[in-house]
C-alpha cells in the first residue's frame, strides 16, 4: 500500500436510475458510446489513467490536476455540442468531480480521502456541470478559460471538516462570483453590500458605528498620537507564534507581512506599515494603548500553530474604540491551505468594513504569490532577515533564500522583487563586498524587469526601477515608476519613501515633503534606514528643523553611519551649530579619511544643480576639503593635454598614496590601463578630458568616469616623486618607471 498526491476526477450520469426504468438496454448503449466516443479519448488526451467504472459512474487519475480540470471541461463542452445538436438521440448529462488529495494505491486500484472528496463534490454539480475542490481551484484558477462560482463550505459525508466547493462556469462571462470567496458580497451594489454587512455584524456584537462618517469623537481618540483618518484605519499585529516551536515564527511573521501588504493594495483602506507594528508590539501594550499610540481605529490580532501539516490559526479584528470584537474567526486546516486562510482574512475585513473595491484592486487581491509553498516559505525567511540589514552575512542569507524560492518557482514575482531590492542597495552604497557596482546594477534592472515582466503591478520593483532611473539620469522615468509603486500599493510606506526622494531629487520639493509625510503617518516608528531616507529629504527640501533628528537617529543605529554623518556635518553647519559640526565632521574624516568636495559631486551628479550646490556648500562651510587629504595645486604646476597624453602613452607609473600604500600603473597606447597595489589588481580605460586625466574602473565608483588633475611635485615631503595625481578617490605620488 503506497501513498501519493494525485489529482481524481469522477463522473457520474444524473438521473441513470429514473432512465435505466425507462429503457435499460438503451441508456446503457449511450453510457458505452459517451465513454467510446468521448470520454475515453479525452482522458487518453489529457494523460489520465482510467482506473475502473462504477455502474454509471467512472474514476480517473491524473498526474496534474491542471489536466484533470482541463479533461472534464473538454468532456462537458462536447457532450453540450451534442445535445444542440437536438437530432432526437436519447442524451446522458454528467456529473463531474474533481480534487487534489491524497490518494492510497492498492495494484491499480485507488481509494483514500482524495478520492471520497471527489465523489462528494461531484454530487453538487449540476447535471452537465463541475464542481472542484478549494484544493483544486488554488491550483487552477489562473490557468483555464472559464469562471468559478464559490460554494462555499460544504459538509460531506464521511469527511471531518467542511469542504470549500466551486462551480466551473464553462462561460467565463457568466460567472456569479469572482474567484475569491468574498466577492458576491463585494459585488452587491454598494449601500445593500453595506447594509448586510452592518446587520449581520450588529448580530453579531450588537455595536456597528462608523466614527469617521457619523463624525463621533470618543474620549479615547483625544489621546491618540495622530488624528484618525478619514477612512477606516487598521494595525495588523504581529500574529503569535504558540506552536512552541522557534522554526515556526517566520510562518506567524510571514502571515503578518502577507496580510498587510494584500490590505495594502486597498485604497478604501489605511493600513499602518510592517516595522512600525513589528515596533510597538514589543512594548505589549493593551489593545487601546497600541491602537492610539499608532493612531488606528481597529487592530487586527492573530495565533498561529502548525504542528505537521495541520495549521491552526485563531484572527479576531477589534474596534478599539469600543474594545468590542468586529469579527473572528477559528481556521483549523492543512498547511497547504494558507493563501486560502489568507484570502478569507483579507475578504472578510473588508466586508466588514464595507470598503469598495476597484476593479483593479480586485484583480490584484486574486493573484496569490505563489503555487510552491516551500518557495513562499524560503520567501518568507528572506523577508524577515530584510528587516534590518547589519552585516555581509544577512545580505547573504537573505539573498539565499530569494534565491532558493526563485529555484522552486521561477515565476514568484516578489522573490524576484527581493533580490532587486537587495541588489539596488548593494549598488547604491557601493558594497563591493557582496559584488562589484556594474553587476549589483545589472542585477537590480534585471531581477526588477523580470518581477514587472511577471506582475506589472509589483510596487517594490517599480521602486527599485524608479531609484535606477533617477541615478541614471532618468527623472521622467522616474516620477513615472515611484507613482506606479504608490498606485499599486497605496498604503506602502516605502513607495511613498520612495517616491518623496524622487520628488526632493527632481525639483518638488513640497511635493516631496508631502509625499514623506504621508510615508511616516503610515509607518510612525520607522526602521533606521528609512529614518535616514526621511531625514534626507527633508534636508534636500532645505528643512533642517525636521531633517536632523530623523537622521541622528539613523546615525545612532545603522551599522555604517557615514552618510548619516555627512548629511548632519552639513545640515549642523547651515544651523550655526558649531560645536556639533565640528564632531561630526571629524567622525566623518575618520570613517572616509579621503572626504572631500569633488568626490561628492561625482557621487551625487544626478542632482539637480542647485541641490547639489546647496549640499556642497553646507561641507565646505563645515570644512570638507575640495581634495583628498587638503591638497590645493598650484594652476603653473598642471600638466596640459598634450604633456597627460605622453604621460600615458606605452607608459608606466610607480610610488605611493598619501595614506602610504604602495603602488604601480600601467597605461598601453591603446587607452586601457592596470594597477596593481598589495591589496587591488584591476584594470580599466583612460582617456583626456581637456586637462583632466579620467578613469574608468569596471566595479568601481558606481562604474563611473573619474576625472583629476596632474601636477608636478612640490611637496616636499614626497622627495623623489615626480608628480602628484590628485582624483576625487585618491591623491597619489609617482614618477615615470624606465
Amino acid at each position: 500500500m503506497k501513498r501519493r498526491l494525485a489529482a481524481i476526477l469522477i463522473a457520474d450520469v444524473a438521473g441513470y436510475s429514473r432512465l435505466s426504468q425507462i429503457d435499460e438496454e438503451g441508456t446503457r448503449r449511450c453510457f458505452q458510446a459517451d465513454m467510446d466516443d468521448i470520454i475515453l479519448p479525452k482522458i487518453t488526451e489529457h494523460h489520465g489513467r482510467l482506473v475502473k467504472t462504477m455502474g454509471d459512474g467512472l474514476l480517473v487519475e491524473f498526474h496534474s490536476v491542471v489536466d484533470a480540470l482541463h479533461c472534464a471541461i473538454d468532456v462537458q463542452r462536447e457532450k453540450a455540442l451534442l445535445k444542440a445538436s437536438d437530432d432526437g438521440a436519447m442524451r446522458l448529462d454528467f456529473r463531474i468531480g474533481v480534487n487534489l488529495g491524497d490518494i492510497i494505491v492498492e495494484g491499480d486500484d485507488i481509494q483514500g480521502d482524495g478520492v471520497n472528496i471527489a465523489d462528494r463534490i461531484q454530487a453538487l454539480a449540476e447535471p452537465g456541470g463541475i464542481a472542484i475542490s478549494g484544493t483544486t481551484y488554488d491550483q487552477v484558477k489562473t490557468k483555464l478559460d472559464v469562471g468559478y462560482t464559490s460554494l462555499g463550505r460544504q459538509k460531506a459525508k464521511s469527511i471531518v471538516e467542511p469542504i470549500r466547493v466551486y462551480r466551473v462556469v464553462l462561460d467565463p462571462n457568466k460567472a456569479q462570483t469572482s474567484p475569491r470567496s468574498f466577492k458576491r458580497l463585494l459585488r452587491m451594489p454598494a449601500g445593500l453590500a453595506a447594509a448586510i454587512a452592518v446587520l449581520l455584524l450588529a448580530a453579531a456584537t450588537a455595536y456597528w458605528w462608523q466614527p469617521w462618517e457619523l463624525g463621533l469623537t470618543p474620549t479615547l481618540v483625544e489621546r491618540f498620537a495622530y488624528p484618525l483618518p478619514d477612512k477606516p484605519s487598521v494595525a495588523v499585529l504581529p500574529f503569535i507564534n504558540v506552536s512552541g516551536n522557534t522554526e515556526q515564527d517566520h510562518l506567524a511573521q510571514g502571515l503578518t507581512d502577507d496580510l498587510i501588504t494584500e490590505l495594502s493594495k486597498v485604497s478604501g483602506l489605511f493600513v499602518i506599515a510592517r516595522h512600525s507594528v513589528f515596533a510597538i508590539r514589543n512594548g505589549e501594550g493593551k489593545i487601546q494603548d497600541v491602537a492610539a499610540e499608532l493612531g488606528v481605529h481597529y487592530v487586527l490580532e492573530g495565533t498561529l500553530q502548525r504542528a505537521g501539516p495541520r495549521l491552526r490559526i485563531n484572527v479576531k479584528l477589534i474596534d478599539a474604540l469600543s474594545g468590542l470584537s468586529v469579527w473572528a474567526e477559528r481556521y483549523d486546516r492543512q498547511y497547504a491551505d494558507l493563501f486560502a486562510i489568507q484570502d478569507d482574512v483579507t475578504g472578510k475585513i473588508i466586508s466588514a468594513l464595507a470598503v469598495e473595491l476597484s476593479e483593479g484592486e480586485r484583480t490584484q487581491l486574486e493573484r496569490i504569490p505563489s503555487d510552491n509553498l516551500e518557495a513562499y516559505d524560503y520567501y518568507m525567511r528572506a523577508e524577515q532577515e530584510g528587516l534590518a540589514y547589519s552585516d555581509v552575512e544577512t545580505y547573504r542569507r537573505t539573498l539565499s533564500y530569494y534565491q532558493k524560492a526563485i529555484d522552486l518557482d521561477p515565476n514568484f514575482a516578489d522573490a524576484h522583487a527581493g533580490i532587486a531590492r537587495v541588489a539596488v542597495d548593494v549598488w547604491r552604497n557601493d558594497y563591493n563586498f557582496l559584488w562589484s557596482a556594474a553587476v549589483a546594477r545589472k542585477i537590480a534592472y534585471d531581477a526588477a524587469g523580470q518581477a514587472l515582466k511577471l506582475d506589472p503591478d509589483n510596487a517594490r520593483a517599480h521602486t527599485v526601477l524608479a531609484l535606477l532611473q533617477l541615478v541614471d539620469g532618468r527623472a521622467a522615468e522616474a516620477r513615472d515608476s515611484a507613482n506606479r509603486a504608490v498606485q499599486a500599493q497605496p498604503n506602502s510606506a516605502e513607495a511613498f519613501g520612495n517616491l518623496a526622494l524622487i520628488l526632493a531629487h527632481t525639483g518638488s520639493h513640497e511635493e516631496a515633503v508631502a509625499e514623506m509625510e504621508k510615508a511616516l503617518r503610515l509607518d510612525p516608528a520607522p526602521p533606521s534606514s528609512f529614518r535616514l531616507l526621511a531625514g534626507i529629504v527633508f534636508y534636500t527640501a532645505r528643512d533642517n528643523r525636521r531633517a536632523i533628528p530623523l537622521i541622528e537617529a539613523a546615525r545612532d543605529a545603522l551599522p555604517n553611519a557615514e552618510p548619516a554623518r555627512e548629511y548632519l556635518t552639513a545640515a549642523y553647519a547651515y544651523e550655526g551649530d558649531r560645536v556639533r559640526g565640528a564632531k561630526e565632521k571629524a567622525k566623518l574624516l575618520e570613517l572616509f579619511p579621503d572626504a572631500n568636495l569633488t568626490y561628492y559631486h561625482y557621487l551625487y551628479d544626478y542632482w539637480r544643480e542647485d541641490d547639489l550646490e546647496h549640499h556642497l556648500a553646507g561641507l565646505r562651510a563645515a570644512g570638507i576639503p575640495e581634495w583628498p587629504f587638503g591638497f590645493v595645486g598650484s594652476e603653473a604646476d598642471q600638466l596640459d593635454a598634450d604633456a597627460l597624453r605622453n604621460l600615458i602613452s606605452d607608459k608606466t607609473w610607480s610610488g605611493k598614496h598619501k595614506n602610504g600604500t604602495v603602488f604601480v600603473q600601467y597605461f598601453d597606447k591603446a587607452g586601457n590601463t592596470a594597477y596593481r597595489s598589495a591589496n587591488t589588481n584591476i584594470t580599466g580605460t583612460v582617456e583626456v578630458q581637456g586637462n583632466r586625466l579620467c578613469e574608468r574602473f569596471g566595479g568601481y565608483f558606481l562604474d563611473r568616469m573619474v576625472c583629476g588633475q596632474v601636477y608636478r611635485n612640490k611637496d616636499a615631503g614626497q622627495a623623489g616623486a615626480q608628480y602628484v595625481h590628485v582624483t576625487p578617490q585618491a591623491l597619489k605620488f609617482f614618477s615615470l618607471t624606465p
